[in-house]
């Protein structure tokens, strides 16, 4: 008899199981040089630089890496941090909250819960209803229009529309 591991779903209905060996290095061969630095090694992109920081039209932010459904464009604010800013993500079980003690201060890291790629922070500061301010690399993620097609890099069947699904 063969163990095979279950899938992991989140509420919404999403894959969330991390990618095996072969396709974390398949995923990570398709990310550019600003991509990996970010994503992989936790960096910053400079503020008021992101493609996506102005992006209004309605659809969804999904991890640049995995393409899981991360934030919905109804939940993104101006800020004024020069980020990309939103008050809760698509499904909470779709971001993962890990302390971060880097540079002397004490944050909130955001991750993608399917391939652990760095997102970016939460802070306790952002308006009502959730009081939370999801601050997010463009470069960690890529903007479906509502109506398209989700990305699906790693074939599970994740590629429903964001009317649909997310």
């Amino acid at each position: 008899m063969t163990n095979i591991a279950p899938t992991l779903r989140s509420p919404t209905g999403f894959d969330l199981t991390p990618p095996d060996e072969d396709e974390r290095a398949r995923l990570e061969a398709d990310l550019s040089p600003e991509e990996k630095r970010v994503l992989l090694a936790h960096g910053t992109e400079a503020p008021f630089c992101g493609t996506l920081l102005g992006e209004k039209r309605a659809g969804v932010f999904c991890c640049r890496e995995c393409g899981l459904p991360l934030f919905r464009t109804g939940t993104k604010f101006e800020s004024g941090t020069g980020w990309p800013s939103f008050t809760e993500p698509v499904d909470p079980t779709h971001v993962k909250a890990i302390t971060d003690r880097s540079y002397g201060m004490i944050r909130t890291e955001t991750r993608c819960a399917r391939c652990d790629s760095h997102q970016g922070h939460v802070f306790p500061d952002g308006p009502p209803p959730s009081g939370l301010r999801y601050c997010i690399n463009s470069v960690a993620l890529v903007f479906v229009p509502e109506g398209e097609t989700l990305p699906d890099p790693l074939g599970r069947g994740d590629g429903n529309s964001v009317t649909g699904a997310a």
